[in-house]
């Protein structure tokens, strides 16, 4: 769906069932007694739609809510939580035993803002108990014209009343957190949202109904409101980076009632509805109201954030220099996520075509990645493979690169694992002419993609491997039935046919195990971090990323061929672990492969930084390790203090471990570790990044560093036929069992080398 009708359906119905009967215009009177602990929950569930379209209840409203539902005495909690809804209250709807409806204006203050969203509540009084959609009507309200540089003269279909009258744009909420129909009880809540293109004072009228025959006599369904909508100027921004050149940033913008600007649910590309902020280069306009706001500015986890109080008084400009703390490109260590999306999830509910590259490039520059792989999939798919060229889009700068690649997710082998396939020449897998002819598992794409010299690997690792244990390795046997690294446990057995598995967008200790015990079985497949934005997250891109060390200008193939030898991390930008060494070769070069005559101490280093405020965000440090975000300095963080663990693993074991003072400075840490057989060796600060391994052998023997491990993979092996097979085709079952025999051979085989 086109981004103007993916936001147009945002702004549909939702109902709040809050159980009480008062009148809009007399707060607290009147109220229908009901039980506290269902109208409470109602209430929460509005608070956060409210939150979600950047207009919460003003904090005192809040505190006045959560002292309510704390009131003994339900009656008078009841009274309370209904006088503080009532004042945002802008039309009250009644509706009679007989389904008809009459409206009448509420308390709420009827002010807009030109060019942006104001949110109101709707009061519906239902004798009837009807549970039929509530619907608005206004002929003020439809496709509202705005001249632009693009389209200065209105649509032919519009002469000039329609141009004058259509000002606004009048809907109902129907998203999630709410429900999309009346609930049928006496008396709930409806967020309405009005969109107004003018300033100044405009007269909308506006009809209520829940269907047919539902309009009372004398047309009392419909209420005329007088507007007044404060004017909006162009306030140009100005954004330099630490060298004084020109750039994108993200602005969070918050005026003093907590509400966002631009309003979220009304945002066109490139500006994203599901974003609090809006990105912003250098020049460019956000426009605002006259007042009071806070504006935060970010450049992604490498740039210090900067917030200021503004004063909008008419047309103005705001600059901005933007302090950095630290430049792994300055070492040539280049961050990118290989696994954005421009289509599916939070884009559109009922994706067709998705967003340009030119609506996600200010989001790659805003966030400052180097390296950004744009990745086509099941959704939008014949759209969008028409900016699939296998070559950087034109918008590309020499430092900053922009790919359209692919993700193996809406295919019939999704049910196996999606795969991310990264430098692929051709688009379409030979002899299939649309998406369902594509193989029903995983190693036949593997395997064509890797003739055409792309490197691949499995999206979203943890998807599929969950377990109830915090423990890492462990040796729980998790269901199999997702859609991450799961056929991954196969693929790795046979020769050149999968690269890396994805970090640092799923609980770390779900990628990581099942990457330790292939690790500890001999395979030396590496990690790579990604986002898998917007479907895991919408926040922003490059949330988890690779910093991969190239020498020379980057390339996309340069960058591609680091993270296949493994010479990356995976970080969420806010750790940075350079130049891991073991007895002074780096991982991602020579093989990432030391000899050892025999068993004895290796030399361990790595440079390290970290930065954290002095402040712990206690509302991350407390969550579950499955609970996002998954990947946070934030839980690394040693009790109140600055300082994280630096943990050097030997075969998934912590061995020995650093304090690191996470004030932003590079220090070099040196570890002697004591090696007495053939082992993989890494660094990592859990769960904020974790290098590559470097593989050491010991007297020529190869890696089979825990029998328990191969065994481990054997029992998964079979876990996961149990639940790809069904959902192989049957022409393609033969192949797909010989595969996973395979497998468990070369595990049987690899446990009995071991320990």
């Amino acid at each position: 769906m086109h981004a103007r009708r993916r936001l147009g359906a945002v702004t549909a119905l939702v109902a709040c069932d809050l159980a009480l009967g008062l009148s809009a215009q007399e707060p607290g009177r009147h109220a229908t007694p009901v039980p506290l602990q269902p109208l409470a929950q109602q209430v929460r569930r509005l608070e956060s739609a409210l939150r979600y379209l950047g207009e919460p209840l003003p904090a005192g409203d809040r505190q006045a809510i959560d002292e309510a539902v704390g009131t003994s005495d339900e009656t008078t909690a009841v009274l309370r939580l209904q006088q503080v809804l009532d004042r945002h209250v802008l039309v009250s709807v009644h509706i009679n035993p007989e389904s008809r409806v009459r409206v009448e204006q509420g308390s709420a203050r009827p002010e807009l803002v030109q060019g942006g969203t104001r949110v109101f509540l709707v009061k519906v009084v239902n004798e009837a108990g009807v549970t039929a959609p509530l619907v608005v009507q206004s002929p003020h309200s439809g496709r509202v014209y705005v001249p632009s540089r693009n389209r200065p003269e209105a649509p032919k279909d519009l002469t000039d009343v329609h141009v004058r009258e259509r000002w606004a744009e009048i809907s109902l909420f129907a998203q999630p957190p709410m429900r999309p129909r009346l609930s049928g009880l006496g008396v709930e809540y409806a967020i309405l949202q009005v969109y107004s293109r003018d300033a100044g004072q405009r007269s909308a009228l506006m009809g209520f109904s829940v269907g047919q025959g539902s309009q009372d006599i004398g047309f009392r369904n419909d209420v005329e409101v007088l507007f007044t909508a404060r004017p909006a100027h162009p306030i140009r921004v100005r954004v330099r980076d630490e060298q004084g050149a020109p750039t994108t940033a993200g602005f969070l913008i918050r005026d003093e009632l907590d509400r966002i600007y631009p309003n979220i649910s009304k945002r066109l590309a490139p500006d994203f509805f599901f974003q609090p902020q809006v990105y912003r280069a250098d020049g460019d306009v956000i426009q605002l109201p006259d007042g009071s706001f806070t504006v935060t500015v970010a450049r992604g986890p490498e740039y210090l954030s900067q917030t200021r109080r503004v004063a909008v008084a008419g047309s103005q400009e705001l600059s901005f220099a933007l302090e950095r703390w630290i430049d792994p490109s300055r070492d040539g260590w280049y961050s990118g996520d290989h696994h954005i999306h421009s289509a599916g999830c939070s884009h559109y509910d009922n994706p067709t075509e998705g967003v340009t590259p030119e609506h996600m490039w200010p989001q790659i520059v805003g966030e400052a990645l180097d390296l950004a792989s744009v990745l086509i999939w099941g959704p939008s798919y014949y759209h969008q493979k028409q900016y699939f060229s296998g070559k950087d889009h034109p918008l590309s700068t020499p430092t900053r690169l922009m790919r359209y690649d692919v993700e193996i997710s809406g295919f019939p082998s999704s049910h196996a694992g999606h795969l991310v396939l990264l430098g692929r020449k051709d688009q379409d897998y030979p002899g299939t002419k649309r998406l369902e002819d594509w193989p029903s598992w995983t190693l036949p794409i593997l395997r064509w993609a890797k003739k055409q010299g792309a490197v691949v690997g499995f999206a979203h690792s943890g998807w599929g491997l969950e377990v109830k244990t915090a423990d890492l390795p462990n040796y729980d046997m998790p269901g199999f039935d997702g859609i991450g690294a799961n056929e991954f446990i196969v693929d790795v057995t046979h020769p050149d046919a999968v690269d890396f598995i994805s970090a640092g967008d799923t609980p770390s200790v779900w990628e990581l195990n099942i990457w330790y015990h292939t690790l500890n079985t001999g395979f030396r497949t590496r990690i790579s971090g990604e986002t898998d934005f917007p479907c895991i997250t919408d926040d922003r891109v490059g949330l988890a990323r690779s910093y991969a060390k190239v020498i020379g200008p980057l390339t996309y193939r340069k960058f591609i061929d680091a993270l296949q030898a493994g010479r990356n991390y995976v970080s969420d930008g806010r750790s940075h672990l350079f130049d891991f060494t073991v007895d002074g070769v780096e991982s991602g070069t020579a093989g990432s492969e030391v000899r050892l005559d025999g068993p004895r101490k290796v030399k361990v280093a790595v440079r390290a930084a970290a930065r954290l405020d002095p402040i712990p965000v206690e509302s991350i440090r407390q969550k579950r390790y499955d609970e996002t975000p998954y990947w946070d300095l934030e839980r690394a963080r040693i009790g109140t203090t600055r300082d994280v663990p630096v943990e050097i693993v030997v075969n998934g074991v912590p061995v020995a471990a650093q304090n690191l003072v996470a004030d932003g400075s590079t220090r070099t840490l040196t570890f002697d570790v004591a090696l007495d057989r053939s082992s993989w060796i890494a660094a990592r600060i859990l769960p904020s990044s974790h290098t590559n391994p470097v593989f050491a052998l010991v007297g020529g023997a190869p890696i089979r560093a825990s029998r328990r491990s191969a065994e481990w993979c054997l029992a998964a092996v079979n876990q996961c036929w149990t639940q790809k097979s069904p959902r192989i085709r049957p022409g393609e079952l033969a192949d797909a069992r010989a595969a996973y025999e395979h497998a468990r051979q070369v595990y049987r085989q690899r446990a009995s080398e071991a320990r």
